[in-house]
């Protein structure tokens, strides 16, 4: 009987296993046929229709881009967060990579760094990480990134450096990129510019997202991160002493990073700290970085849960939400002079699904072997029962992420 019910049980969760898996394809088809823009090879924020063809109708013109409308950060337009997405889904292509070995991946993986590396070179500004580029002339960029996405944009090349999806010449591109990126911080991010590594044009960023030190815990990590990949993928002693300049200060501010920070704040957290933790050889420290990083995992799994519980609040009709054509919502916000259009309702849908996906990757990206049996529930009912063919969320990026990071280490049968 014992052996029965033990059969019985492997067979559910293979089922369960399969209709994730079948599921989790869907998403990726729909990032790969409605989010990435292969006009430049980066994807976009949201959809606004499901109709082929029109998915990102909404997005700028290189018009609008040039006179920088509506926002110099492309805020609300579609363009906002595409160093971010790129990043990420290069970490999931070398996770995915890794369990599979499929060498399709190859050929993908190649389009998402090429979309990064025009982010950083298409607008001739060394080592500026543009959030987008816009797919009608496939070059015009909105003038101010942040800090949130250069720790995507470094964390994803950097990953895509150590996989062996990556050859020799990309590796040498890579390490001018990373060089390039540590460059413009030494060069900006000083105490006589307030550490902020200043827009496209040279003039500081007014709304305090490009500043790299003396902010707040969850982005102490940020500065010496990108110093250490360039050290790594360099071996230039030169970033080897501004990685070890910041690193301590910094992971003893990571501490307390709050008890209410988005899921996107930890997960670019972790990011930073895993390749602190990855590159550090003290002993003592590392301890203290993995210390942190458990810690983030933990504020993560309580959003996880959370999250998981509004999701089940809303409709299926809800979640199906589209996003608007920015130009015509009723609502702006004016945030330190950059007039920001506001989504309505389905800036909820498309941060809750967000939400659920950077919450469950947080959970596995340390001592993923840890993962509690409800969490584990939990993570294959999101993969098996999420709607991600009729979702406007670039959200659904995250959940690609966290599933094949389960594969990876084989957490899903």
């Amino acid at each position: 009987m014992k052996i029965l019910i033990a059969l019985l049980l492997t067979a559910a969760a293979c089922v369960h296993a399969d209709e994730a898996a079948t599921n989790i394809e869907q998403a990726w088809n729909a990032v790969w046929s409605r989010f990435y823009l292969p006009q430049v090879q980066t994807f976009g924020d949201y959809l606004s229709s499901y109709e082929k063809g029109d998915e990102q109708a909404h997005l700028p013109t290189a018009d609008e881009v040039k006179r920088q409308f509506p926002n110099p950060c492309g805020y609300s337009t579609g363009m906002e967060d595409g160093a971010i997405l790129g990043g990420a889904i290069l970490s999931t292509l070398c996770d995915r990579f890794a369990f599979t070995k499929d060498e399709s991946l190859r050929e993908k993986a190649a389009n998402v760094f090429a979309g990064l590396q025009r982010c950083v070179t298409v607008h001739g500004v060394c080592g500026f990480v543009a959030r987008n580029v816009c797919p009608e002339d496939a070059k015009s960029i909105y003038i101010n990134s942040s800090r949130d996405q250069v720790t995507h944009f470094v964390h994803g090349l950097w990953q895509y450096y150590r996989s062996p999806l990556s050859d020799e010449s990309t590796k040498k591109k890579i390490s001018v990129i990373l060089g390039d990126v540590a460059e413009r911080m030494i060069a900006l991010v000083t105490p006589e510019n307030d550490f902020d590594f200043c827009r496209a044009d040279g003039t500081r960023c007014p709304l305090g997202i490009c500043r790299m030190w003396n902010v707040q815990p969850h982005e102490a990590a940020r500065l010496p991160m990108i110093y250490a990949a360039a050290w790594d993928v360099t071996n230039k002693e030169r970033y080897r002493e501004q990685w070890r300049k910041y690193h301590t200060e910094a992971i003893a501010q990571s501490a307390n990073p709050g008890e209410n920070k988005p899921a996107y704040a930890l997960l670019q957290m972790q990011c930073s700290l895993e390749v602190l933790h990855a590159l550090e050889a003290d002993a003592a420290l590392k301890a203290t970085i993995h210390q942190r990083m458990i810690h983030v995992r933990d504020l993560a799994a309580k959003r996880f849960t959370n999250v998981l519980s509004q999701i089940a609040k809303k409709s299926p009709e809800n979640m199906r939400m589209l996003g608007p054509d920015w130009r015509k919502v009723p609502e702006w916000k004016n945030q330190k002079g950059y007039p920001n259009p506001q989504w309505g309702p389905f800036r909820e849908i498309w941060h809750l699904t967000r939400e659920a996906g950077e919450s469950a990757l947080l959970l596995l990206m340390i001592d993923n072997t840890t993962v509690t049996t409800e969490q584990h529930a939990l993570l294959k009912k999101l993969f098996g029962s999420f709607d991600y063919t009729q979702n406007a969320s670039c959200g659904i990026v995250y959940h690609l992420a966290a599933y094949w990071k389960a594969r990876r280490h084989h957490l899903i049968p």
